[in-house]
């Protein structure tokens, strides 16, 4: 958190200005790894009015043509899973792997916000993430992981050739980069945020710069016309 400057006007010298500084980073860096340390502000989420959200088209024209498609992987529970969701709820799926400093720490807690919103609204949708990077994102890494992004989020993994099957049905593409010395292995990896419905078939995709509420009435409105009566 950064300290808030004071109105008072004060002399400082280099010196003085260094060695104050030192000291509200050291505080604040011990207080950060004091186990009594409290938790972070939760931000409050903007609300939506599901009941109207409404789409005029079966998809988002200018997206890349994704056709989606089965797949058996095993999520962080150890059970096999396919693209159909169990409960019964549309679902967001992001290819990504749980480790990620870069897109993922946009994309997954905008997925993450959107699930609230909706779920603030009573629209449960499920949140889920495929991993590009199976030799890190064992099922036991996944399972402690997982929830440390939202309580609801599911983690995938499996074989390379199921996971490629995934990957090549959402046409997303990974690619290793480097051997970081601290994080591990680097990969650049999809971006996207992908809608499907509970039968598993693929809807729309949002980009990670589309605010939470944007996909969460998106999604709203493709949940209320799946469930409209011809």
């Amino acid at each position: 958190m950064t300290p808030t400057a004071s109105r008072t006007r004060l002399a400082f010298t280099p010196v003085t200005l260094v060695v104050g500084l030192g000291a509200v980073i050291g505080a604040g860096i011990q207080a950060a790894l004091r186990d009594d340390a409290p938790p972070p502000a939760k931000v409050e989420l903007p609300k939506i009015n599901t009941a109207n959200a409404a789409v005029s088209a079966a998809n988002t024209l200018g997206f890349p043509q994704v056709k989606g498609g089965d797949f058996k992987l095993v999520d962080h529970h150890g059970k096999v899973r396919t693209s159909r969701n169990p409960a019964g709820h549309y679902q967001f799926f992001f290819f990504g792997y749980a480790k990620c400093k870069a897109i993922c720490t946009t994309a997954l807690p905008a997925m993450a916000d959107a699930v609230e919103i909706l779920e603030a609204s009573g629209v449960t949708v499920s949140p889920l993430l495929i991993t590009v990077d199976p030799g890190r994102d064992t099922i036991a890494a996944l399972r402690e992981e997982a929830p440390k992004i939202h309580p609801s989020l599911v983690g995938l993994t499996g074989s390379g050739q199921a996971l490629d099957a995934a990957y090549k049905a959402f046409k997303v593409e990974k690619k290793f980069l480097f051997d970081h010395l601290e994080e591990g292995p680097i990969y650049t990896h999809g971006s996207f945020i992908y809608l499907l419905d509970a039968d598993g078939q693929f809807k729309t995709l949002f980009p990670p710069i589309m605010s939470p509420k944007q996909i969460a009435t998106v999604t709203a409105g493709y949940i209320n016309n799946g469930n409209a009566v011809n």
